[in-house]
């Protein structure tokens, strides 16, 4: 009964106007002036009720005098228009300096009623019980609507975490919410456990686990913006643990912008950490052998393959075939293209397949009559491919001799193998699968054959899925620690922009058989790097020289297959310029046919019985006897 009684007067206040809200308070208003009145003369005690009772037509206008003045009054300090939702500090005060008002008039009014001025006791009871009653009223009037708009709702019971400043005002605000409902802070401050703070009451964090389970907690607010977001991470994924949502809340002088400069600091662009000068590069130069073609991108949802898609159809293909394994990864790209309004500059075509697939590698470049083949596809990740020996080299050795036999087969114009700085003397698996790869294309390019053959090598890209950038800011995000593999590590960097436009301006410099080295400027010390990067997310780092820092930086040790120091041509080779300063020839030594033939033919024996050990013996034969030193042999070939 009393439900649907708070149903029919939640529909009733819903659908009241905004002019009808500002009537009924303007009256109660009105209302409470003689109600004031009378009672204050009951408390006063001195037969100024019963002279009204006596005299009722006598002080009647005088009464509605004052009635009509305190509608005034109300109107100018504006309580009617205060929202009963938002009826606090503010409105009490506006109330209580109206009422003040009201009690001068009232000293007139009483004058009136006894025919001598009244005694200062009579003006301060009424403008107290005038307070009392219209601030009372307003508040039941509040209590009442949000139980009428909160009855039957299910609210979402929210924890919060801190019981400061913010907590504070997140509670008020959530008080007010029909949805949310705040049921009680968790707090550090040990002074401030088991008391009440705006209505609720303050654990100890210890306590989250069981207040979750007794209170049916749904949420955790983490409102305590004023320490470090290190310290924010770490609280963050202790609460992970408690098995309900955790959000993080902003002060709220800092969702005005007025917040402490370091909490508006955002993490710098990593790129701005190579001191590189910016590429210039010429796009209608780019664009020379791709504008027009039909281009296929192996690989086209990774990392470098998709920055490829986005650049080249700068160049205005005929068409461009994405030929990629991942059914997401695919469909991510083909949407984002999409969306941008990319697919307005050429036809853009999925083809769905694996590079280890000879039927669909054919099919999608003999159906769309391919003129260019990117063959960007490969696993890259060093680790995983260390510990998958036979998945790796089937995909980036067997997969590159199954697209470049295709191209060949169907006449493309250019294939152009996007390589690896891991393959210049590799230490590990997906290395030497890189520079067999490599090997493979080096002998193809002096078959006399219409398609030109080429070969692009970089180091590490900016925001790829194998770099440690990304690795570093998810660790830093969680708030540390950052791990260095060591201490002296260094890498050649650029970024994934750059990377592409370079791959596809080097295509049009082949002229078969050409292995290009992209300019990578200075090997950046990654220990450096990690630094940066954790001061421009607003950070310190905490080492012996600052203890008390932010984010402390570990060493873990170099994985397997992992070296010290990268490099971008073997010592043995030369390096020759192009007609771009960052794009540079080297002249390293391949296989002859008959080598080739016999170690693809080997690795694929051994992929067949699916026999690491004989795929390390054939890549230490092949890849090993040309650039590897002893060291390096026993990293390649240790199964521990």
């Amino acid at each position: 009964m009393l439900n649907r009684l708070f149903q029919y007067l939640s529909r009733f206040a819903t659908t009241l106007s905004r002019r009808s809200k500002y009537a009924i308070l303007l009256a109660l208003d009105v209302i409470l002036v003689p109600i004031s009145l009378i009672l204050s003369g009951y408390l006063y005690g001195d037969g100024l009720v019963n002279q009204v009772i006596a005299k009722p037509v006598q002080f009647f206008l005088p009464a509605l005098g004052v009635a009509v003045a305190g509608a005034a009054v109300s109107v100018v300090f504006g309580l009617p228009r205060i929202k009963l939702n938002a009826y606090e500090n503010s409105g009490i005060q506006r109330t209580a300096v109206s009422a003040v008002v009201l009690g001068g008039l009232s000293y007139v009014w009483m004058a009136m009623l006894t025919e001598q001025a009244p005694q200062a006791r009579i003006v301060f009871l009424f403008t107290l019980v005038m307070v009392v009653l219209s601030v009372t009223a307003r508040i039941s009037m509040r209590s009442l609507l949000l139980k009428m708009y909160q009855n039957g709702s299910d609210r979402q019971r929210v924890l919060i975490y801190g019981a400061g400043q913010t907590g504070l005002q997140l509670a008020r605000a959530l008080w007010m919410d029909d949805a949310v409902e705040p049921v009680a802070f968790v707090d550090d401050n040990p002074s401030l456990h088991y008391l009440v703070v705006a209505g609720l009451p303050v654990y100890p964090p210890l306590r989250i686990q069981t207040l979750v389970q007794e209170k049916n907690i749904q949420r955790v607010v983490l409102a305590m913006p004023s320490i470090n977001r290190a310290k924010q991470a770490r609280i963050v994924q202790q609460l992970a643990q408690v098995g309900c949502e955790i959000s993080m809340l902003p002060s709220f002088a800092t969702l005005i912008g007025e917040g402490q400069l370091i909490d508006q600091v955002l993490p710098a662009d990593p790129a701005h950490f190579l001191n590189r000068k910016s590429l210039e590069c010429d796009l209608d130069r780019m664009c020379d052998i791709y504008s027009g073609a039909v281009v296929m991108i192996t690989g086209a949802g990774g990392s470098i393959g998709s920055e490829l898609t986005r650049q080249i159809l700068m160049c205005r293909p005929a068409k461009l075939v994405l030929f990629e394994v991942s059914e997401i990864a695919l469909y991510n790209i083909t949407r984002e293209l999409e969306d941008l309004g990319l697919t307005d500059a050429a036809e853009v075509v999925g083809a769905l397949g694996s590079v280890t697939d000879a039927r669909a590698v054919r099919h999608a470049i003999a159906h769309h009559s391919v003129d260019i083949v990117l063959h960007a596809a490969a696993y890259k990740h060093v680790n995983i491919v260390e510990n998958n020996v036979l998945t790796g080299l089937h995909n980036n050795v067997i997969g590159t001799k199954i697209v470049a036999n295709a191209a060949r087969d169907c006449g493309v114009g250019h294939f152009i193998l996007v390589s690896t700085d891991k393959a210049v003397r590799p230490t590990s698996i997906m290395g030497a699968s890189k520079r067999l790869a490599e090997f493979i294309v080096q002998d193809l390019s002096v078959r006399p054959r219409d398609t030109k053959f080429s070969i692009v090598r970089f180091g590490n890209v900016l925001g790829s899925s194998g770099s440690v950038v990304p690795l570093f800011a998810d660790q830093i995000a969680r708030g540390g620690p950052v791990t260095l593999t060591h201490q002296d590590v260094t890498r050649y960097f650029m970024t994934l922009s750059e990377a592409a436009r370079l791959v596809l301006l080097a295509g049009n410099f082949t002229k078969g058989g050409d292995m290009f080295v992209l300019d990578m400027g200075a090997a950046v010390p990654i220990g450096r790097l990690a630094r940066q990067m954790i001061e421009s997310a607003g950070y310190t780092v905490c080492d012996g020289d600052n203890p008390r820092g932010d984010i402390e930086i570990t060493i873990g040790g170099l994985m397997p297959g992992e070296k010290l120091h990268e490099e971008l041509v073997s010592p043995d080779s030369t390096l020759t310029n192009t007609d771009h300063p960052k794009i540079l020839a080297t002249d390293e030594v391949g296989l002859s046919e008959l080598e080739v033939a016999s170690a693809v033919n080997s690795l694929e024996k051994a992929l067949d019985a699916s026999d690491p050990v004989a795929a390390r013996a054939v890549i230490w034969r092949w890849v090993g006897r040309y650039h590897l030193d002893q060291d390096h042999k026993v990293a390649l070939f240790s199964d521990g």
